[in-house]
């Protein structure tokens, strides 16, 4: 395991001083890789750099994108923090869960912006969802708070070794990347044959979807033989 496997994205950020204070706990806990979305400050400035404080290095070595699909392109696990329960198909998880994810892979923890927090559409891109254990009357906890809760417990079971995973040499789990361009060849398949006839209740049949796609932890070959099917069938018609 490594903290080189360990990715925060922050989604639609607002105000640079979290940006900046999410960097100096990244740097706190020994992570390097910072992705920001959509920021609402431009990114990077001053009150970001002045923020962070020591951990310049991390502001400037991050990577900036226009939207969410983007930024996950490489990543193997989504775990989106949410301080709200989500009646939807993803499996929902605590801080003490977090030893049983595989670190080897290329892990991303997925945080929403101050004003919002993250949207079932941007949920609908997760493996998990995580939910800090709070005060149930007061819930709400400051971004980059939320980040260094996360970022000490992950270290504290990396250093640890608390957990062991076998790669297997036969098996090779899809990437990020794989998959959303599956799920893209598929939805665009049902998009030319008009399967979603109902505009109002497309965004929520696209979230199922992307429920269904990323929580099956699909194979590179299983990846491969969805998509060629999805792609045969777009070429039947």
């Amino acid at each position: 395991m490594s903290v080189n496997n360990i990715s925060f994205i922050l989604h639609q950020p607002q105000l640079s001083e979290n940006i900046g204070a999410c960097a100096r706990g990244m740097k706190n806990f020994n992570f390097q890789k910072l992705i920001v979305v959509n920021p609402k400050p431009i990114f990077p400035n001053d009150k970001i750099l002045a923020t962070s404080v020591g951990a310049r290095n991390i502001v400037n070595k991050a990577k900036n994108f226009k939207n969410l699909e983007k930024s996950l392109k490489n990543i193997d696990v989504v775990i989106a923090t949410s301080a709200r329960f989500r009646n939807k198909n993803i499996k929902h998880i605590q801080l003490k869960d977090l030893k049983k994810i595989n670190f080897e892979k290329k892990v991303a923890f997925l945080f929403g912006s101050e004003a919002s927090g993250l949207s079932n559409n941007e949920v609908s891109y997760a493996n998990y969802t995580l939910q800090i254990p709070t005060n149930p009357d007061f819930k709400s906890l400051n971004l980059s708070h939320s980040l260094i809760i996360i970022a000490q417990y992950v270290s504290s079971i990396i250093y640890s070794k608390a957990s062991s995973f076998k790669k297997s040499n036969k098996v090779k789990l899809a990437s990020k990347k794989d998959i959303v361009a599956m799920a893209n060849l598929c939805i665009k398949n049902l998009e030319d044959i008009n399967f979603f006839k109902s505009k109002e209740k497309k965004p929520i049949m696209l979230e199922n979807l992307r429920n269904i796609f990323y929580r099956m932890e699909l194979s590179t070959k299983e990846t491969r033989i969805l998509s060629g099917v999805f792609a045969s069938l777009g070429k039947k018609r």
